[in-house]
């Protein structure tokens, strides 16, 4: 009965397609069921969980993203008299627009390569997470992340580094995530050798 269930649930997601509207995914990456994605651009091998938002973001290569998380969600106007959109021009769910007034709600937001976002993660608009960087579950960033750094908790703060700084610089300046699929494939019996891994990625490198 347990596999039936399981077997159902599974069906039901692939029936509810995500929703994809004026964004560019590569052939390679992957979005989850009822995610909703507009306007963003996503790298080779990337993926997105099940029940996510993301608005005008732009993700690198490797970047594993998980289920309900929201980045880049619209603003609202806190230095006017009110923050409601029927105030501004443009689009909103009441479907009222009292004034004209110009007001983007929507920041650019920059995710860069193999950065891992866990679930339930919210992302303000016009934040950049650095690559490598991991995001822990349910954390608020309200803040940019750098290159390798692991934060979490509401809102958000650095917990440590992944590497060292000389490692990160090392691993930022090889630009791994840039590689072809069949280089990368010749480097990869090393991912759990950061330094193996690093030296060979080099040695390949100085060959092309």
């Amino acid at each position: 009965m347990f596999s039936l269930k399981y077997i159902y649930s599974k069906l039901i997601k692939k029936i509810q397609i995500p929703a994809v509207i004026n964004s560019k995914i590569d052939k390679t990456s992957r979005i989850g069921s009822c995610s909703q994605i507009s306007k963003c651009d996503i790298g080779k091998y990337s993926y997105v969980g099940n029940f996510t938002n993301m608005n005008f973001t732009k993700v690198g290569n490797y970047c594993s993203i998980a289920d309900r998380c929201i980045i880049g969600g619209g603003a609202h106007p806190i230095d006017w008299i009110s923050t409601s959109p029927i105030f501004h021009e443009g689009r909103n769910i009441l479907k009222t627009n009292m004034s004209d007034k110009n007001y983007d709600p929507y920041d650019d937001t920059f995710i860069g390569n193999d950065v891992w976002i866990g679930a339930g993660a919210y992302i303000k608009s016009g934040v950049t997470i650095g690559d490598g960087a991991v995001i822990g579950m349910g954390a608020v960033v309200t803040k940019s992340v750098g290159a390798y750094e692991i934060w979490g908790g509401n809102p958000a703060k650095l917990i440590k580094k992944r590497f060292s700084d000389d490692v990160i610089e090392r691993i930022l300046e090889s630009q791994w995530w840039s590689l072809s699929f069949d280089d990368l494939s010749t480097v990869s019996p090393w991912v759990n050798d950061v330094e193996k891994f690093l030296v060979e990625v080099n040695k390949l490198i100085k060959t092309k």
